[in-house]
């Protein structure tokens, strides 16, 4: 049994609590008198959440946690990151279909990020998965149902995107 399962990690403190991946952490809100709360998944330096945190019965210091309180936390936290990681998802692989010499093509582009050197790729398949082409594109162009179409047209010709 290792220590997570064993409850070794486990907080439950008034304004710090660990459990389930997760560290809930009540602070001072910088921003004005209130209490917030930062949700940070394990092994991760910085918060993939922070809001606002109620206020305790004497209107000074906030509530405490408590389990239905740190649950409720989670499960919204969670949902945040699962949103994040899907709209970057959909925004370094984008997919459209045309209509090119009588058929559909699907024609994607998968981009990857790196601090350094981004690229991305730029893919024509046909109706049975079949890959027509594959062209390297820079991480900006734009993937759109006219450059598809014009990159089609042009016989899916490397320069023609890049003049696109």
């Amino acid at each position: 049994m290792t220590d997570a399962e064993d409850g070794a990690d486990r907080i439950q403190e008034p304004r710090l609590w660990r459990d389930s991946g997760w560290t809930a952490r009540v602070i001072k809100n910088e921003d004005d008198d209130g209490w917030a709360v930062a949700m940070t998944p394990d092994g991760q330096a910085e918060p993939a959440l922070v809001g606002p945190w109620t206020m305790g019965r004497d209107k000074k210091n906030p509530k405490p946690l408590d389990v239905p309180a740190f649950n409720t936390l989670v499960k919204t936290a969670a949902e945040f990151v699962r949103r994040h990681e899907q709209q970057l998802h959909a925004l370094l692989h984008q997919q459209i279909d045309i209509a090119h010499a009588g058929g559909r093509i699907g024609v994607s582009l998968d981009i990857e990020p790196d601090d350094e050197n981004p690229s991305a790729l730029l893919r024509a398949h046909d109706a049975a998965g079949e890959l027509l082409a594959e062209v390297r594109v820079a991480p900006s162009f734009k993937l759109s149902r006219a450059s598809a179409s014009a990159w089609a047209e042009a016989g899916f010709s490397a320069e023609a995107v890049r003049r696109a």
